[in-house]
């Protein structure tokens, strides 16, 4: 059996494992798993109660990682999530005090309620996997991913996250509500006094490290990265590909990073899928939540009741490919 079959089976216990507290939220599972393989970051959009917390909580448990919680609120101050340094008189030297941000799995949890300082401190430690505490440098435990999540309805006290930091996200993933078959699960699952919410370790951050060496070795056809290529570029200009109806609906389109990460992506999902080479389907099961962040929308296109992901339907339904 090569690594490729061993680390698949261990993904699939991890699922299992998942599965036997959350129900239901495959596609969420299978993204967040992508992205820790890819080292990426995974922005959570849904409503309250849909089980994010919880399924950051029994992915760590299951990968026995570190994993830190942070509520933010609009109080938060950059040294409450990334530490700070303490003088000691009796040694006359600063002692270090690392925050929250050092662990394998950080839950930014209501990431949109915090100020643009603390969201500053973030960025360097989502980009750069270190933060800058005084004069010193402090690098973060690998495998480090945040996993960020915000309340798409509620807008009072909250901050629009900058541009520039929502393009560091992977993906950004939209839970939506169960099912009325997985919702009876949950009801019988959950409504007790003790319910289960924790899981024991079933792999470990050595095996996501192994997973990343894996990446390289999943084949990318140049007919798959030129695909990948026109759909981005038709997010910029859909004219180009005879969509110019789209034109007055998008502001901007997405950077290079989108074509990185969707080349990136691709990859991690048909290393998840264990498969050894990329298709047009690992592309597109991928695309939405690569890129539908990326795309700045006009206030017509909100009129007419247009969104970034209507607009992703639209390309990846046109754009062929092959071309």
């Amino acid at each position: 059996m090569n690594n490729r079959e061993e680390l698949a089976q261990k993904l699939e216990l991890i699922r299992e494992t998942i599965a036997g507290v959350v129900v239901g939220q495959q596609d969420l599972v299978n993204k967040l798993l992508t992205a820790l393989i890819c080292n990426g970051h995974v922005l959570i959009e849904g409503v309250p109660g849909v089980a994010k917390t919880l399924m950051v909580n029994v992915l760590s448990q299951s990968l026995g990682a570190q994993c830190s919680r942070v509520q933010f609120t609009p109080d938060l101050l950059p040294g409450d999530l990334i530490g700070t340094q303490i003088y000691r008189v009796e040694s006359g030297e600063f002692e270090t005090c690392k925050g929250p941000i050092f662990a394998n799995l950080v839950l930014a949890d209501e990431i949109n309620r915090a100020p643009a300082k603390v969201q500053s401190a973030l960025l360097e430690a989502m980009q750069e996997h270190q933060v800058t505490l005084g004069k010193q440098s402090h690098k973060l435990p690998e495998p480090f991913m945040v996993l960020a999540t915000q309340n798409p309805i509620e807008q009072e006290g909250t901050y629009a996250l900058p541009e520039a930091q929502i393009d560091r996200f992977m993906f950004k993933v939209i839970v939506t509500y169960p099912n009325m078959s997985e919702e009876h699960s949950i009801m019988k699952r959950m409504a007790r006094s003790a319910p289960v919410t924790s899981v024991e370790s079933v792999a470990s951050l050595e095996d996501i490290v192994e997973m990343r060496s894996l990446l390289d070795e999943i084949y990318m056809d140049e007919k798959i990265e030129h695909y990948i290529l026109r759909l981005v570029a038709a997010t910029r200009n859909p004219a180009d590909y005879n969509m110019s109806d789209l034109t007055p609906y998008i502001r901007f389109g997405a950077s290079p990073r989108a074509s990185i990460f969707l080349a990136l992506a691709a990859r991690g999902h048909a290393l998840v899928r264990a498969a050894g080479f990329v298709t047009p389907d690992d592309v597109k099961a991928v695309l939405h939540d690569v890129v539908r962040h990326r795309i700045a929308i006009t206030y017509r296109a909100e009129a007419d009741g247009m969104n970034s992901s209507g607009i992703l339907d639209r390309i990846a339904a046109t754009v062929a490919v092959d071309d």
